[in-house]
C-alpha cells in the first residue's frame, strides 16, 4: 500500500447489496489471499465476523448512511502528523486542490472500532471522499476500491507537500482559479 500503512495495518471492504467483504483481522494489505478476506452482513452478524477486521464498525456505519461501494482505510504518515495539529487537510498542490478540496479532520475518544468514532466518520464521509480520525488514520470511500485507493494516496501526497512546506517555513503563492472555496467544500 506504497507507505500508506504499515505491514498488518489498515483495511479495505466492498458493499455487495446488504453484505461487505471485508480484509480479515491483522492480514497484510500488500499480500492478501483469499482466505483474507471475510464475508458478513453489512446489519447483522453472520460467522465471518469473528474473523473481520476490528474497524468492521466503522465500514458497517459508512455503508448504512452513504452510496459508498467500497472503503480504503490506512494510517499515512504525514495525514496523520497534520491531524494532530490541524481540524482539516486543505491540499496546496494543483492533484489534491482539484481531487480533494479539503479532508476533514474528526475526533473520537476512543480511536479504534469505537461506535463514537464509526459515528463522525460515517457522519463527516456523507459530504466528504476522504476524512482524518486525529490521530489514528484515514478513511476514503469511492465507487470501487480503486477509487478509494487513488484518494488515500491523493491525500497523504497532498498531506506530504503541505507538511514540508510548513516544516520549512515556506509561504506559498497562491496560483488556483477560485481557491477562496477550497476550504469550503
Amino acid at each position: 500500500m506504497s507507505g500508506l500503512v504499515s505491514s498488518h495495518a489498515g483495511n479495505m471492504s466492498v458493499r455487495i447489496g446488504d453484505r461487505l467483504v471485508i480484509t480479515r483481522r491483522g492480514s497484510m494489505m500488500g499480500r492478501l489471499r483469499p482466505d483474507d478476506l471475510i464475508e458478513t452482513g453489512i446489519y447483522e452478524d453472520d460467522s465471518g465476523i469473528a474473523l473481520a477486521s476490528s474497524e468492521i464498525i466503522t465500514h458497517r456505519a459508512v455503508y448504512a448512511h452513504t452510496s459508498a461501494q467500497a472503503i480504503v482505510h490506512t494510517h499515512p504518515p504525514h495525514a496523520v502528523v497534520l491531524s494532530l495539529v490541524e481540524d482539516a487537510v486543505i491540499p496546496i498542490d494543483s492533484e489534491g486542490s482539484y481531487l480533494l478540496h479539503k479532508v476533514p479532520v474528526v475526533v473520537a475518544e476512543k480511536t479504534i472500532g469505537s461506535e463514537e468514532m464509526a459515528q463522525v466518520l460515517s457522519k463527516a464521509l456523507q459530504t466528504h471522499k476522504a476524512c482524518l480520525l486525529r490521530g489514528h488514520g484515514l478513511f476514503c470511500t469511492g465507487n470501487m476500491l480503486e477509487e478509494a485507493f487513488q484518494w488515500s494516496s491523493a491525500v497523504e501526497s497532498s498531506a506530504r507537500i503541505v507538511y514540508l512546506t510548513h516544516r520549512a517555513g515556506i509561504v506559498p503563492r497562491e496560483y488556483r482559479l477560485k481557491s477562496e472555496g477550497y476550504g469550503e467544500w
